[in-house]
């Protein structure tokens, strides 16, 4: 059986490295005003935190159409048997059920669709490791299978230096727990049953750093070795300097760098830091 693997924009997997593992990718959109920008094909998140910076409102942002992610099926199923289609967390982003819609509308080819329950490169995490199974030529059923494994170790947590984007996009839950103290506190935030919701409340940008850093070590500790994600927005250095610190305490851990990209940073804001982390 030939397997495919597919994502969405928002597993920010470089273009480079989805074409060497052979990750399919179908873009969420960012939109400013009249203007519709398919993020990783006609933006760039360097470009969009340039053009967010001049915008006088705020982007929205939009899920790709059924028609759009049938295509992209209709497409694999001239080469492939089946396709694993990992997207992000059904409970931020309708994504994933258009994913669904659109696998029952398209004959020839098995569509296999997964909830990642999260976004970014955590979301990525699964993708690339479906693609190494892939490889490795195992089942569509066995690939499922290990994805949910590493949800049960896979966390990750990330700050906001303002929470007004996430509130006003309706992304974030629980948001009455922070009523009164939006711009006193930077709270870590997590997903949480597949929504974002806050995890702690910290007073500066630098102890919720460090708070975040220090549970990853708590886990580091245990021994079992890691891939570890330090995500920026637009806050490179901050990424660097968070993966040197950590590289030197554990230089056998598996680390790399990563973004919020267009619309995930029209909710989190330039400046979030984040760090995602699983088992190995």
């Amino acid at each position: 059986m030939k397997v495919a693997v597919m994502t969405d924009s928002t597993a920010y997997i470089p273009g480079e490295l989805r074409k060497q593992h052979n990750i399919h990718m179908v873009p969420l959109s960012v939109i400013f005003g009249n203007e519709t920008y398919q993020e990783e094909v006609d933006i760039t998140t360097k470009d969009f935190y340039e053009k967010i910076k001049k915008a006088e409102e705020l982007p929205t942002t939009s899920q790709p159409s059924i028609g759009l992610i049938a295509a992209k099926f209709e497409e694999l199923a001239n080469d492939y048997d089946a396709v694993i289609s990992i997207h992000l967390s059904s409970g931020i982003s309708g994504t994933f059920q258009a994913v669904v819609s659109a696998g029952d509308m398209v004959e020839g080819i098995n569509v296999f669709a997964y909830d990642s329950e999260i976004s970014c490169i955590a979301q990525g995490f699964y993708a690339l490791e479906a693609a190494d199974m892939v490889k490795a030529n195992k089942s569509p059923e066995e690939i499922i299978a290990r994805l949910d494994e590493m949800k049960q170790s896979l966390r990750a947590y990330f700050m906001v230096d303002d929470l007004t984007n996430l509130h006003r996009g309706g992304r974030l839950n629980g948001a009455q727990a922070l009523v009164g103290g939006l711009l006193q506190i930077k709270p870590i935030l997590h997903f949480e049953d597949k929504v974002i919701v806050p995890f702690e409340k910290i007073r500066t940008r630098k102890k919720a750093i460090n708070r975040i850093m220090g549970m990853l070590e708590e886990d580091a500790a245990k021994g079992k070795e890691l891939k570890v994600a330090f995500i920026h927005a637009n806050d490179e250095q901050t990424a660097m300097d968070l993966q040197k610190a950590f590289s030197e305490k554990y230089p056998t851990m598996d680390t790399t760098i990563s973004y919020f990209g267009p619309v995930i940073g029209t909710h989190l804001g330039e400046g979030a830091i984040g760090v995602g982390w699983y088992v190995k």
